[in-house]
Formats: C-alpha cells, structure tokens, sequence
C-alpha cells in the first residue's frame, strides 16, 4: 500500500511531514493507515485528504525545519542471526534485520575499511556471495556486535553505527531528506512568493557556521532567498562562493557584469526585456545556482526581477492539461548557444525536454530559453505542432505565476538555476545611472556537501 501512495502522491509532501513532525512514526502511521483503511476513500480524495493534512503540518513546523538532523537512539536487548540476517531487537521489542552480505561488505576492520580516508577497501574480486556467521557476540559493556564469519574473518560493529543505517522506512525517508539533500519545501506559486522568501544577512552569512547553514538551507529547500547588506565591492560574489566551494566556471568566464553593452554576445546584456528563461541550458551539466549582486539598480521604471517556480508550473501542466506535460517531458529540444567572450569562440549544444524528470518520475530541471532554443528541432515531423501547442500552454502558466521585484544594491539575489524561471523588466540607463549587477554560479554538488559538513559541525557544537 504504501508503494500505491508514494506514486499517487507528491514525494516531497510526505518526506516534508516524516522531516517535521517531532513524533514521525505516529505521523506517517496515523496518515498511511486512515488512507489505506478508510471504505470510503478512493484514490483522488486520498490524495487531496494527504495534501491537505500535509500543508497543515508544513505551515506549523516550517520554523524548525533547519535544526540539523539527529538519528534516532535505541537500546538493544537481543541479537541474533539466520541464514541471512543479523536480527538486533530494541529493549521496546522493536527489530531490525541486516543482510549478511551487507554486514561483510560493510566490515570496518583495517583489512577492509580505511578510516581516515571512510573508505571501503575490502577486496571484492575475492568477495564471496555466500556469508555465513560461525560465532555470535553481543558484547553490552562496549555496546559492540563481534561476528566471526565461516572463513575465520572477524568484524566489530558498534550498536550505534548499525542502528544509524537500519532498513526501515522511516529511517530510509529521514536519511535521504537530511543527509542525502534536504527535502523541498512545498512547491509555491506567486501567491505563496511572500511567505517562502527568506532573507538573509551578508556579515553573518560569510561570518558564521550558522548564518551560512540557514541560507543554504532555505535556498536548497524554497529554490530562492536574498542576501542582503553586501559591500558594493565587485568580488563579493566571489568571497560568498569562497564559503561554500568554489564557482562554476562557464565560457563566460568565474564571474559575469550584466550591464548593457553594444556588441554583446548574450541577450542578458541588453537593457531591453530579458525573456523569462533558465541559465545555460545548453550545458548538460548546467550550473545550479545563480548569485546576481546588485551594485547599482536601474532609477528608471523597469529593472525588475521576475521569478516563477518552474518545478510549479510544471505540477500545473500535469494535473490540468496532461498531454501537454507528457509532451513538454518526452520531446527533445536543442539547446544551444554560439558566440565568444574574451577571445574564446563557443559551440555548445545539449539535447533534452523542457520538463525533464529522474529515475522516480520526479521533477530534476526546467529547461526554457527562447535566445537557446536552437532552429534545428530534431523531431519527426508530426511531433512540431503539438509540441508547439504544448510550449505555449507552459509559457502562459509561467507568466500567470511570475513575481515581480526589485532588488536594491547591496542585495545578493539567489536562486535555484534547475527548477526557477527568471527574467528582467526593460529599463533605461543614463548619464548618472547605469544599472550594473555581478553574477557568478555555484553548483549543487558543492552545496550539499557545504550542508552535510555544516550539519555535522552545528550538531557537534549542541553537544
């Protein structure tokens, strides 16, 4: 049943409940169970009695949704061993089983696991499929499980190290929520946009553990934040990427001025309305995160940022027009850009939908950008108009969801390059006005592990 549920339902919205609520077993039992037994319930009130149940829980618990993740303790009373498990059961009789392969696979002895490193080093051109335990030790004092196997190999593993990685459900949804990549939050459309931006302090950003955590943290989960109260110096971007990794270098260089100019090789340089659009889609890996630091704002009328959750808009298109969204996730477009910067000529092209999705049929990136969108369209004949029929119903609901703002200098705007749609507002510079804004990108990859070594950091220093 709960398999049936996970794919009727938004994954997100229930890892974001077993994240939030203090009591998760309760929480997911309670909702699973009514869902599973009620006589009543067919599959389209379910999902909206889940939706509804979840927005509730979200709203409550959003203020503690950045304490850093603790595994859960438990005390064992029992250990014993099949054919194929390892069975640990809990002083409240709850048990758990560990495959025997995994338990050799996994030994952390110095034949087989280098610590300094966290390394696994076990020999597997002579690992054997075929795991049998000859001995079995529960040591209590040292809180240890001692397993001596067939072939006269011994391995040691501490109860706390197994229990962090059991099997279960709720421990396999809470590892990859926190420890993994941080759930998102709810996606949110330009109604929502008030409540889920976060703003943050520059100082305490660049200058603490904390103020770094929590701004990574509501940009991994919301998809946006700003920073704000930035020296107007042209390497601040660079000092902030400095904090979490390093930037992602593209063949516009480490760090981009997005000011207008004669002669440019990309559209962003132009004052005039910069088309609602996702960075580099072109690139296969394209960079995930954009920082755009404002050093002077336009003083004319336009000039403003326009954002819209991609990820959104995408849901929308799936639950009102799906054979628009099946079309925007299977036809393959070519994206492409041409030119040169600094004496670098560039040719780059990549292949994919709009909507692409991942291995679960979740949402992974948005690709859209008229300027990117190559002429070649290599499609079979029949597939054009209606995948033009499609993009039209797409750019319409992104513009029905768009928010529009300004940011004043000082402000570092950042936001998720996979999932966000960004544009700008045609202004004009003058004599003593010229808008002026430095950008860079961060990648994803570099983030994620910022976060895990922050959350290990902050945990360490409650103890």
């Amino acid at each position: 049943m709960f398999a049936h549920v996970i794919s009727q339902l938004r994954l997100y919205q229930f890892q974001r409940i077993c994240e939030l609520k203090h009591n998760t077993k309760q929480m997911t039992s309670f909702i699973l169970n009514f869902i599973g037994t009620s006589p009543t319930m067919n599959k389209k009130t379910s999902l909206k009695l889940f939706r509804a149940i979840t927005q509730i829980f979200i709203q409550r618990n959003l203020n503690t949704a950045n304490k850093p993740f603790k595994f859960p303790k438990f005390s064992v009373k029992n250990v014993t061993n099949t054919s194929q498990y390892l069975i640990i059961e809990e002083n409240d009789n709850k048990s758990y089983e560990y495959p025997l392969i995994w338990l050799r696979d996994n030994c952390q002895c110095s034949s087989c696991f280098h610590k300094t490193s966290s390394s696994r080093t076990i020999n597997w051109e002579k690992f054997s499929l075929n795991q049998n335990v000859r001995n079995l030790v529960h040591d209590q004092e040292n809180r240890t499980i001692n397993i001596e196997w067939d072939d006269d190999h011994k391995s040691e593993f501490d109860e706390n190290w197994l229990i962090e990685r059991n099997f279960s459900e709720e421990n396999r949804v809470n590892y990859l929520n926190e420890c993994y990549r941080p759930v998102k939050a709810p996606l949110w459309g330009k109604n929502d946009f008030d409540r889920i931006l976060k703003t943050f302090d520059y100082e305490k950003v660049v200058g603490t553990d904390q103020g770094l955590f929590d701004w990574l943290d509501a940009l991994s989960r919301n998809g946006i934040a700003i920073i704000r109260g930035t020296p107007l110096n042209r390497n601040e971007c660079r000092r902030l990427a400095d904090r979490v990794g390093f930037i992602r270098k593209t063949h516009y260089g480490e760090e981009f001025e997005v000011i207008a100019k004669e002669g440019t090789s990309n559209v962003a340089y132009l004052s005039s309305t910069l088309q609602l659009h996702t960075d580099l889609p072109y690139y296969e890996y394209k960079p995930g995160v954009n920082l755009l630091h404002c050093l002077v704002q336009s003083d004319s009328k336009g000039g403003h940022n326009q954002i819209t959750d991609g990820f959104y808009v995408a849901n929308l298109l799936k639950e009102e027009y799906p054979e628009y969204f099946k079309t925007l996730t299977s036809t393959l477009v070519n994206w492409s850009d041409i030119g040169e910067e600094n004496g670098n000529k560039f040719h780059s092209i990549f292949r994919a939908p709009v909507i692409m999705l991942d291995y679960d049929q979740n949402f992974a990136r948005i690709n859209h950008s008229v300027p990117q969108r190559d002429s070649f369209f290599t499609v079979p004949l029949k597939n054009v108009n209606k995948w033009y029929e499609a993009m039209k119903m797409f750019v319409k609901l992104v513009h029905d969801e768009t928010v529009v703002f300004k940011t004043q200098p000082g402000d570092i705007l950042t936001f998720d390059n996979i999932r966000l749609i960004h544009g700008r507002t045609e202004y004009e510079d003058n004599t003593s006005n010229t808008r002026h804004i430095i950008g860079s990108y961060l990648d994803w990859d570099e983030i994620y592990s910022r976060l895990r070594v922050l959350r290990r950091n902050l945990k360490e220093k409650l103890r």
